[in-house]
This record gives structure tokens, C-alpha cells and sequence, in this order.
């Protein structure tokens, strides 16, 4: 019967990362925690060793066949929920200064056991987005932001540009479907200070599915007015 690190190992054939074996006990640590937290709080559907090797593991693992991060860099996941993409990009490139947003605070018990785990460390921050993303110590401050949140990309994009640096990156994780959902965020990606530099899309390994990277450099400084407050963003969207 296929391990974790079995299906991870093959998922993951041909990628630019090639994980080691102590990355991949990591990874299978990383499991074994995500399914006996799954039992107290609600952190992920898939629970199977396949499936969360290939939807989540090896679709986070996808970012570096096509986007970097400078050496010692700066990352924030916003939205991290269950730490997907952030702490596996961190396990990877344990060099990288990692900061993980989200809402509840329950999920943060998860992660810091996670990390712990791990031997890795990161920052915390529980609280909304668009409040952060006016905090001066956190605005403009990333090198990437990354984000599977399931918000449209307009509005993920004033929830996330924000925190990007100027000719920093803002990658988002979407679906196979997205060209509608890209062309229509365009107003608001050039309005928040970005510009659409690539849509790298592929497929899943063991049919895993399409996906597609959303790659948004920042080009200007954000508008002080963005992010406005959540009311605003799901009324109005840019």
C-alpha cells in the first residue's frame, strides 16, 4: 500500500524541486498532523494520503516550476487556512521569512503544533486581511504574497496587493477555468498598483486536475484607499 511519501515522490516527478528525504518525513509529519487535527477542526476535505499529496502538497510545490523567491526573502499566505501554500513553500526553502494570515484563530493552534513539529518557524497574524494590508509595519513589506483563497481575483487582488513591494509579486492559485475570472480582474489589478505578468497553467499529476498560477508584478504603490474595509470590497468589487 502507497505511503504519503510514495504518492508525494510520484506527484512530484519532473518538478523543479526535488525533494529530499528528510523533506519528504516533513511531508508525511505534515500529514499525520492535518488528519488528527481534521478531527477537532474543520481544515481540509481531503484527508487521503493521495489526495492531499497531489492537491495540496504537489499543487503548492507547483509555484516553483514557475515563480522564485529571492534568496532570504519575504512571503506572506493570506489565507494560509491549513498552511497551504505557505508552510510547504517554507519546507522547501526553510531560508524564506515566512508570515501566515488568517481569520481564526483555531487554525493557528494547528500551524504553531505544525511548526513545532517541524522545526520551522513563521509569523502570525489572525485577523482580516484589508485591516493588515493598512498597517503601515505590514503594507508594501513582501518580496511575494501568495493565496489560495477562493475569492474571486479582483477582490483577492485589493486583498492581497497591498502587502507587495514594488516589483515584488502577488501569485494567485486558481482553477483550471480562470480566463474569464483573469480578464475580468484587470481593472482592479492595474488599479491596486500591478500588472498581469503571466498565467502559467498545467495539470495535476494522477489527474489531479487543471490549475492555474496567477503571476502580478507590483509596478506601482498602492492607493492609501485600498484596501477598503470588507463591506466595501464584497458591495463594490473593483
Amino acid at each position: 500500500m502507497n505511503t504519503l511519501q510514495d504518492y508525494l515522490k510520484q506527484a512530484t516527478e519532473g518538478y523543479a524541486v526535488r525533494l529530499t528525504a528528510d523533506q519528504l518525513k516533513q511531508f508525511d509529519t505534515y500529514y499525520q498532523l492535518l488528519v488528527a487535527w481534521n478531527q477537532k477542526i474543520n481544515l481540509t476535505a481531503i484527508t487521503d494520503p493521495e489526495g492531499v499529496a497531489v492537491k495540496h502538497f504537489a499543487d503548492s510545490l507547483a509555484f516553483f516550476n514557475y515563480c522564485d523567491i529571492p534568496g532570504g526573502g519575504s512571503v506572506i499566505d493570506i489565507g494560509t487556512g491549513a498552511g497551504f501554500p505557505g508552510i510547504v513553500l517554507k519546507i522547501v526553502r526553510p531560508d524564506i521569512q515566512l508570515t501566515l494570515l488568517d481569520s481564526l484563530k483555531k487554525r493557528f493552534l494547528f500551524l504553531e503544533d505544525l511548526l513545532n513539529q517541524l522545526g520551522l518557524e513563521a509569523t502570525f497574524l489572525q485577523g482580516r486581511a484589508e485591516a493588515y494590508g493598512q498597517n503601515l509595519n505590514y503594507r508594501e513589506s513582501y518580496d511575494v504574497a501568495v493565496s489560495r483563497a477562493v475569492a474571486q481575483l479582483n477582490t483577492l487582488s485589493e486583498y492581497c496587493l497591498p502587502f507587495v513591494r514594488l516589483s515584488g509579486r502577488f501569485v494567485a492559485f486558481k482553477g483550471g477555468n480562470s480566463d474569464e475570472e483573469i480578464c475580468s480582474a484587470k481593472h482592479a489589478i492595474q488599479t491596486l498598483g500591478g500588472k498581469l505578468e503571466a498565467v502559467h497553467s498545467f495539470s495535476l499529476p494522477m489527474d489531479g486536475g487543471s490549475r492555474s498560477l496567477v503571476e502580478i508584478e507590483k509596478v506601482q504603490p498602492t492607493s492609501e484607499k485600498y484596501p477598503r474595509n470588507n463591506g466595501r470590497i464584497k458591495a463594490k468589487p473593483l
